[in-house]
């Protein structure tokens, strides 16, 4: 058995992941979250039914929406308090000397969100695998439909690091302009065309790079570091100023987050709340009507 560092690489290939699928210290998790369009917003499901019925062999499944998401905001989906987080990553089987790889169906997103709320906790030994379910099945990689639940851990969790923001340090990145605040949201989102969060547009003053722009649209895998480079600076955001990520909920967000930090990027956040929260207030806005 090689010997791990305990800062992997940020990305795991599904060769890469069956090749380690014996590792003892290893723990998968489905992080998959089913969203569904309906009037005024979204349906909202646990992929634990789909994980139930197929899965990565050995993996376990981190129910986001009901387990990792603060239950007393009114919103969907916030960070939860550290003890809340420590419980139930400790319960999932992660501690010191774990080694996680997330993944989940469709576009990455739940998976990078996992990945940047244990680094919130000071916890950095975690990959994403690059492509997620929808890669390994396609590739004819094994699966299971046996249970899975690693043996109860307990994890340690660091002081804060202040990857996920709240609206106050929104609003000051939008008064001083001293960080670059990015929706990565759909261009028609963007520009104010739909306005799924009660007003049309975006935050004032920020830029736009879509978060499924950043993934191979067939095989889900993140673009080459050398074209996330290309768009990332076309966006302007490798001038090396700090970078605020928001989307609907700070999903999507930390798809962008992610590929920043695949560059090597620091001083990257991602505001929890999003426009979700914004969207309804008086705080300031823009679209291309406006």
């Amino acid at each position: 058995m090689t010997e791990r560092s305990t800062a992997p690489p940020a990305l795991i290939s599904t060769a890469g992941l069956q090749a380690e699928l014996d590792q003892a210290d290893l723990r998968i998790f489905d992080t998959s979250v089913l969203m569904s369009p309906k009037p005024g917003g979204y349906k909202i499901e646990s992929g634990r039914k789909a994980y139930a019925a197929q899965h990565i062999p050995g993996a376990g499944f981190i129910d986001v929406a009901d387990e990792l998401s603060d239950p007393a905001h009114r919103l969907r989906f916030m960070l939860p308090p550290a003890d809340q987080f420590v419980q139930r990553m400790s319960a999932y089987g992660v501690g010191p000397g774990s080694h996680v790889v997330l993944y989940n169906s469709g576009p990455t997103w739940w998976a990078t969100r996992v990945f940047f709320m244990l680094r919130e906790f000071g916890f950095d030994a975690v990959r994403v695998l690059d492509g997620g379910f929808d890669r390994w099945r396609a590739e004819g990689r094994p699966v299971s439909d046996a249970a899975c639940r690693y043996p109860p851990a307990q994890f340690e969790a660091g002081p804060r690091r202040g990857i996920f923001v709240d609206q106050a340090a929104v609003l000051a990145a939008v008064q001083t302009g001293t960080s670059h605040v990015v929706n990565a949201l759909s261009a028609e989102v963007f520009a104010g065309k739909v306005a799924p969060y009660g007003r049309p547009g975006r935050i004032a003053g920020s830029v736009h790079l879509f978060a499924k722009d950043l993934l191979d649209p067939d095989t889900q895998q993140f673009l080459s570091a050398g074209e996330l480079h290309r768009r990332l600076d076309a966006a302007g955001l490798l001038d090396g100023k700090p970078v605020i990520n928001y989307c609907g909920g700070g999903i999507s967000a930390t798809t962008n987050a992610f590929a920043l930090h695949l560059l090597g990027r620091g001083q990257v956040s991602i505001y929890d709340a999003s426009m979700s929260e914004w969207g309804p207030t008086d705080l300031p806005m823009e679209s291309d009507a406006s």
